[in-house]
C-alpha cells in the first residue's frame, strides 16, 4: 500500500514536471486546504494562503523539472514544508511573527530548496527590470525576437533593417547591452 502511495506520489511530480494540468489540479486539490489552514492558523488571510501555496507549488516545480529531485517524503509533507518555511520568512519580514505557532508537525528539510528559489525569483526580477532598463528599439526589438518568436526577416521588416543579417547584428548590439546592465546589478549569492 506504502509504496502504491509513493508510485503515485511520483506519477503526479512527473506529470507536474511536463506541465501536466490535471497532475497541477490533482496536487491542488489533495494539499491547498492544508496549506490554507497552515497560513490562516498562524496570522495570515485566505489571499496569503493563496500567494504561499502558488509560491510552494512553483518551488515543487522547479525541483520536479530539475531531473535530480527525489522524492523521499509525500507532496504534502514537501509542500508543507516549502510553505511554512516561505510563510515564516514573510511573517518576520513584515514583523507579524508571534511565538505562538499552529503547526502539524510534519516536516522536511527545505532551506537550501527555497534558498535556490529566492536567488531565481531575484534574477528573474533583475532581468525584468534589466529589458525594462533597456531603451528603445531594443528592447522591443529582443521581445519580438524571445518573446514573440519573430524570425529575423520579420524583425528586420517591422523595423526598417536592410536585411534580416543587419537586424541580427542589432539584436546581438541589444544582447550585449542587456547582459551588461543586468550583469552591472547581479549579485549571486554564495551557496
Amino acid at each position: 500500500m506504502k509504496d502504491t502511495i509513493l508510485e503515485q506520489e511520483i506519477l503526479l511530480l512527473k506529470g507536474l514536471a511536463r506541465n501536466d494540468r490535471k497532475a497541477s489540479e490533482e496536487i491542488y486539490k489533495q494539499n491547498y486546504n492544508l496549506i490554507q489552514a497552515l497560513v490562516v492558523n498562524n496570522n495570515g488571510t485566505a489571499d496569503d494562503a493563496r500567494d504561499i501555496f502558488q509560491e510552494s507549488m512553483v518551488v515543487l516545480f522547479e525541483k520536479a523539472r530539475s531531473g535530480t529531485f527525489e522524492l523521499n517524503c509525500q507532496i504534502k509533507t514537501y509542500l508543507y514544508s516549502v510553505a511554512k518555511r516561505l510563510w515564516l520568512k514573510k511573517l518576520q519580514q513584515q514583523n507579524r511573527f508571534t511565538e505562538e505557532w499552529n503547526d502539524s508537525g510534519m516536516q522536511v528539510r527545505v532551506d537550501d530548496d527555497i534558498e535556490v528559489h529566492e536567488q531565481k525569483d531575484q534574477e528573474f526580477n533583475l532581468m525584468h527590470q534589466s529589458i525594462q532598463n533597456l531603451g528603445e528599439p531594443c528592447k522591443s526589438l529582443l521581445e519580438a525576437f524571445y518573446f514573440k518568436k519573430k524570425s529575423m526577416q520579420e524583425i528586420a521588416e517591422s523595423f526598417g533593417y536592410t536585411n534580416s543579417e543587419n537586424a541580427k547584428t542589432q539584436k546581438y548590439k541589444c544582447l550585449m547591452r542587456l547582459k551588461k546592465l543586468f550583469f552591472s546589478q547581479y549579485t549571486k549569492k554564495e551557496p
